[in-house]
Parts: C-alpha cells; sequence; structure tokens
C-alpha cells in the first residue's frame, strides 16, 4: 500500500493551476493529467465505476459490502486544481522534521512561527514545505490522498462499508467546482469534502460570498486642456473604494466578520475596471454588503454622469449551515470519528468556501474536514505528515459509522 506522504509528493508534481480568465472547461487542460492518473489509481486500489467527464470531475464507486446494502451512499470529495496566486510550476517538495524556530524555505520565504503561530503546535511533526518559489499544492492534494489512502484502506483490509462515492473536481479555486457536478450521477445520500486546514477541523459555516465586476469610463483629453474635462477613470476607481468601509476589509476582519475585498484594479485614464470580492456569514448582512456596493456605483454615476461606472454582480455560494443545520448527525458522526484518531475536533466559521457550500446548497448536505495543512494559496504553505494520517484514520472511522447506520 501506499502511503498517503507517496500519494501527496506525486499529486503534487502535476500543475493543475485553475484560471479565472480562462472561457474553457475546465479552465486548465492540465487538470485532466491529474484526472487521468487518479482515475488509473482508483482502478488498481479496486474502485468500481470509474469516469472522466468532459469538464475534468473524476467519479468512481464501491458497492456496499454485504450486511451494510441499507447504509445510506456516503460520498468523498476533493479538488483537483490549485490557487493561482502563486506558481504551481515543478514544485520541489521539502520534509522537515521540525524542532521549532524558524524554517528557511528559500527565495526570501520563511515559516516564522511569529507570523505563523500554528506552527507552535506542530512542534515534533515532519513537515512538507516548499522551496519558496511555488505554493505546495496540498490545497488540495493533501486531501485527494487521504481518501485515495482511505479507500485503499478499506478495500485491502476488507473492512464493512456501505456505498461508497468520490469525486475530484476541478476549478473549485475559481468558485467553479461545482458548476457541472451531477449530483445524481455522484450517487451520494451524504458527502464530506476534505479541503480544510488544521486536522480536526469540521466546518459547515462558511461565508456567503459574491463577486463584483465594476467597469469605470473616463475621458481622457490632453492634461494641458484637462480642467473641467478631464474624468479620470482611475480615480473614480479610486473614489470608490474610499466609500466602503476601510475597516470592512481581509487585512482588519476576522471569524464570522465579513468583508469587501478589493481583488484587481487595472486600467488608465479613459477606463478602469476593479474587481471586488464580498463575504459575510450572516446572510442579511450579506445583502446590506451587496446593497452598499450597488449604492455607491449609484453615487458615482450620480456625481459624474450616468454610466461612468457599469456594475455586474454574481453570487458564488452560500452558507451551508442552511443546510447541514437540518442534519446535525453528520456533525456528531465527525466528532466522535475525530476523538476515535486521537484528536480534539473544533468547528470553526470557515472564512472561505468549499465545494461543499454549493452542493449543500443543491441538495446534498456535505461537511468540509480538515486536512492538516497551513498557509495555504502562497509560498508558505506546509501540510504536517502526521496530520494527514489523523486525517486519513478520520474517513475511515466515518465510513465504518456509517455502515452501521
Amino acid at each position: 500500500m501506499r502511503t498517503v506522504l507517496d500519494r501527496l509528493l506525486d499529486y503534487v508534481s502535476f500543475d493543475t493551476q485553475s484560471s479565472e480568465k480562462s472561457q474553457t472547461h475546465p479552465s486548465t487542460q492540465t487538470q485532466f493529467e491529474l484526472a487521468r492518473h487518479l482515475a488509473e489509481e482508483l482502478a488498481a486500489i479496486g474502485m468500481e465505476r470509474i469516469r472522466i467527464t468532459p469538464q475534468c470531475y473524476v467519479m468512481a464507486e464501491l458497492a456496499a459490502t454485504t450486511g451494510c446494502e441499507n447504509a445510506p451512499a456516503l460520498g468523498w470529495i476533493a479538488h483537483l486544481d490549485t490557487s493561482d496566486a502563486a506558481s504551481g510550476r515543478d514544485i520541489k517538495p521539502r520534509l522537515v522534521d521540525y524542532r521549532g524556530g524558524v524554517i528557511e524555505l528559500g527565495s526570501g520565504h520563511t515559516l516564522d512561527p511569529n507570523i505563523y503561530p500554528a506552527l507552535d503546535h506542530l512542534t515534533g511533526q515532519q513537515l512538507v514545505v516548499t522551496d519558496g518559489s511555488t505554493l505546495l499544492g496540498a490545497d488540495d492534494k493533501a486531501g485527494i490522498a487521504e481518501i485515495m489512502t482511505a479507500l485503499e484502506t478499506v478495500i485491502t483490509r476488507r473492512l464493512p462499508h456501505g456505498k461508497l462515492c468520490v469525486a475530484f473536481t476541478p476549478d473549485e479555486e475559481i468558485g467553479e467546482g461545482t458548476q457541472f457536478f451531477d449530483i445524481k450521477e455522484f450517487g451520494a445520500d451524504f458527502a464530506y469534502t476534505m479541503d480544510g486546514g488544521e486536522v480536526g477541523g469540521i466546518e459547515y459555516n462558511n461565508f456567503n460570498a459574491a463577486q463584483a465586476e465594476l467597469n469605470f469610463t473616463g475621458r481622457s483629453v490632453h492634461p494641458g486642456s484637462a480642467k473641467n474635462v478631464m474624468i479620470n477613470a482611475l480615480k473614480l476607481a479610486m473614489e470608490f473604494n474610499a466609500m466602503l468601509p476601510s475597516e470592512e476589509s481581509p487585512e482588519h476582519t476576522e471569524g464570522t466578520q465579513g468583508f469587501y475585498h478589493l481583488t484587481e484594479l487595472s486600467g488608465s485614464v479613459g477606463s478602469a475596471r476593479a474587481t471586488y470580492i464580498i463575504r459575510d456569514h450572516d446572510a442579511t448582512n450579506f445583502e446590506r454588503r451587496k446593497a452598499k456596493i450597488e449604492a455607491v456605483a449609484a453615487a458615482i454615476n450620480a456625481k459624474y454622469g450616468a454610466n461612468s461606472v457599469k456594475l455586474a454582480m454574481k453570487e458564488q455560494y452560500r452558507n451551508m449551515s442552511e443546510v447541514i443545520d437540518r442534519f446535525p448527525f453528520l456533525i456528531e458522526i465527525a466528532e466522535r470519528a475525530t476523538r476515535q484518531a486521537g484528536v480534539e475536533p473544533h468547528c470553526d466559521p470557515i472564512r472561505g468556501g468549499t465545494d461543499g457550500a454549493m452542493l449543500s446548497l443543491r441538495g446534498l448536505p456535505c461537511p468540509n474536514l480538515g486536512t492538516g495543512g497551513g498557509n495555504y494559496h502562497g509560498e508558505d504553505e506546509f501540510v504536517s505528515v502526521q496530520q494527514m494520517a489523523e486525517a486519513t484514520e478520520i474517513i475511515q472511522n466515518i465510513i465504518a459509522e456509517f455502515s452501521q447506520r
């Protein structure tokens, strides 16, 4: 049997960054390379009905063992793609026996417990880190590795289980992980995503999320004759941003506090474009934030003329607690399974979202579990080998309890 570490080191060798600028599905064809690799591995460990969809969803099933046919069908989901916030090409992972203190990664990057206090709890563990030039890809290849290792263990040891379903999805990092996900074809009654941070995390209270794209139109003339004529589109964008509450941004918020986040700004005097993401756990506050964006855009148009800014806003996902609260046993089972693995469970609000949020709202209740990593989406990303092993055991424990329902 392959270890969970062996699998992670294998999977991160595939460059699977998704791209928000792409108009294809999946957004990058390189995701198919890992998809085909995983399909072959699923067949090798004994999974059944393995398929890859045209949009790069890998799905497989395993029929229930004798006596467990009436158990609910249980799904396991992780995503293929990695963030494009840092390079995902030619990743060079390194194993570190962590004894405390600062880890020098390279390229000017360090893992410093004064900056990342989570490291204080990892002394004595083995960490997989980067060389400082790329992200690691543990988000979410650690989740894939844990699912694959748990499934192989269940099959090899002939452990009892109900029907098991697995899916590896593309484009989660750009909010399109479930866009072509066929829940009926997947075949599960309930599922868990493996896409969290510290092991023991059980997440089902995530952000409501929207994206706002603003296109500003100015009036470009020679600066020598610009008085009372020029309208600088870049300054319109700056004025728009100044009208949002400055303290309600990611760098000033935590826990369940929402925010407005300027993610892109580009342009010239004549035209400019800005993109924001809007986040809030509370549904009422979320609607208030969207209304604030609309009101500020209206104020810019009232001041500088109609169509000075055009706003396009789309909702990305909702807080899955709206659904999971109706199925408390999913959390109770995960808590027991976590304690059986020797880990204390904790349910913290997610300052982000997962495929499980969208799937839950579409009818597949799907909490999220921790995989053992941290500092995702950047060169300082890491994952604990011990925590990956614990996450694998938690999956096996959940499968065992579901087999008895």
